[in-house]
């Protein structure tokens, strides 16, 4: 099924770029299995983007962005959910080959659901102020990646 890139307000792109990265890591985290590549390793790189990257843009759209919406919003409460899922898998330290793989998993769908499903929904609703003051609150960052290990070339 083909989908229509949609038109994204100035204000959630650095969101939809960070998001762009976020994708990035599921695919650096296949790419490392397909290469037999120790799970130890993809798990340290997968750890310190969770650490520099994702709890950050977590924390952002949490305060900044679901917030349009109303707390009991179906779709808000699906994100929060998301969040917290991959929160939690992030967590685990039993087999890092599997938790990857659900990181992966999670990873991708949550980010495909904001794009496709919760951003247009809240692009629909939000007013002009409010992606005023997201732009103001949200100035995209230059994005720092970890190249120690590039496991994934």
């Amino acid at each position: 099924m083909q989908h229509k890139p949609q038109k994204r307000h100035k204000a959630l792109q650095p969101l939809s770029r960070e998001h762009h990265h976020g994708l990035l890591l599921s695919w650096k985290i296949r790419s490392g299995f397909s290469k037999n590549i120790a799970p130890e390793r993809i798990r340290t790189y997968a750890n310190w983007f969770f650490e520099t990257h994702l709890i950050p843009h977590f924390e952002m759209e949490e305060a900044h962005i679901f917030t349009i919406l109303e707390e009991k919003h179906e779709l808000i409460k699906k994100a929060l959910a998301d969040h917290k899922h991959i929160k939690g898998l992030f967590a685990e330290t039993e087999d890092h080959a599997i938790t990857l793989s659900k990181i992966e998993e999670a990873l991708e769908q949550h980010i495909r659901f904001e794009e496709r499903v919760l951003f247009p929904e809240i692009q629909k609703i939000a007013t002009e102020a409010q992606m005023l003051q997201i732009e103001k609150i949200h100035q995209p960052e230059s994005f720092e990646d970890n190249l120690e290990d590039v496991f994934w070339k």
